[in-house]
């Protein structure tokens, strides 16, 4: 005989499908160890669901960020600055973040690697060309090589978020006239297509954007919620955080790449999800 959750079982369950996330266990095997544990297939399926997808809640709890308060951080290999900080959403922008000359470096290992950027189809869960993303990108695999691998530790560091937590890093470059319509780093929970998406890692938690080079019009990266925009500069990064201790989501954090008006734009965009990836 089957047990179906009810309300007295969800917080005890939630931990415990938590706990198994973090650990890096597998959604499939956490269903499995909860249905010979004698739990209703369907009702592990949904509970294990429901922490991957997260929320939306009509009121987002702030909590402490994660990233030092400190306005000078040493974030593995270098000393990094927190130029400006706002608290809802939880913003920060980072001076020296990279060198010019490891900025220099990843545009020209990515420039070979660029294909026409996609975005997941919220219906099918398939990546495909979007009108609202005109780019080009390439992605890395997590700590991939010795100059790779250091990049990607300081990047953690600084987000003060486990390495394995981290997606490779997504080099991106916009042409004159490319732009990134208003869209969330995060995957909306009731889009039907996400799930496969979520479930190696949870949904994302963070972001880390860094600027490889000084744009030469446009291309800001704008907070229309939070009200403010931040200019391209060679080195420097902004952080935003969407996800709380909670699983809750905040829609605040929508965010635009502005049209680049003359040049081009070049970024990293650093992912941290809730829980390990699995590799």
């Amino acid at each position: 005989m089957t047990v179906a959750l009810d309300l007295s079982w969800r917080n005890c369950v939630k931990t415990w499908i938590d706990q198994n996330l973090e650990q890096g266990h597998s959604a499939e095997s956490i269903i499995e160890s909860m249905t010979t544990d004698g739990f209703d297939k369907d009702s592990a399926t949904t509970a294990v669901y429901e922490l991957l997808r997260g929320e939306i809640p009509s009121a987002y709890e702030y909590d402490p960020s994660p990233v030092s308060p400190d306005r000078v951080i040493h974030a593995h290999d270098r000393t990094i600055h927190a130029l400006l900080r706002i608290e809802k959403p939880q913003l920060i922008l980072f001076d020296n973040v990279l060198s010019a000359d490891e900025c220099d470096r990843i545009i020209e290992l990515s420039e070979k690697r660029l294909v026409p950027s996609t975005t997941i189809n919220p219906a099918t869960g398939i990546f495909e060309q979007d009108e609202t993303r005109a780019s080009e990108s390439c992605m890395f695999g997590l700590s991939e090589d010795s100059f790779i691998d250091n990049i990607d530790r300081r990047f953690s560091a600084l987000m003060n978020r486990p390495l394995e937590f981290g997606e490779g890093l997504q080099v991106v470059r916009y042409r004159t006239g490319g732009q990134y319509l208003p869209h969330f780093d995060f995957a909306p929970p009731g889009d039907p297509g996400v799930i496969e998406h979520l479930s190696g890692g949870g949904q994302r938690a963070a972001t880390l954007i860094v600027y490889l080079n000084d744009v030469e019009a446009g291309g800001g990266t704008s907070f229309p919620e939070a009200g403010i925009s931040f200019s391209p500069r060679k080195g420097q990064a902004v952080y935003f955080r969407y996800s709380n201790n909670l699983g809750q989501l905040d829609a605040a954090t929508i965010h635009a790449g502005l049209p680049v008006l003359a040049g081009e734009k070049w970024i990293i965009n650093k992912w941290m999800r809730r829980y390990r990836v699995p590799r």
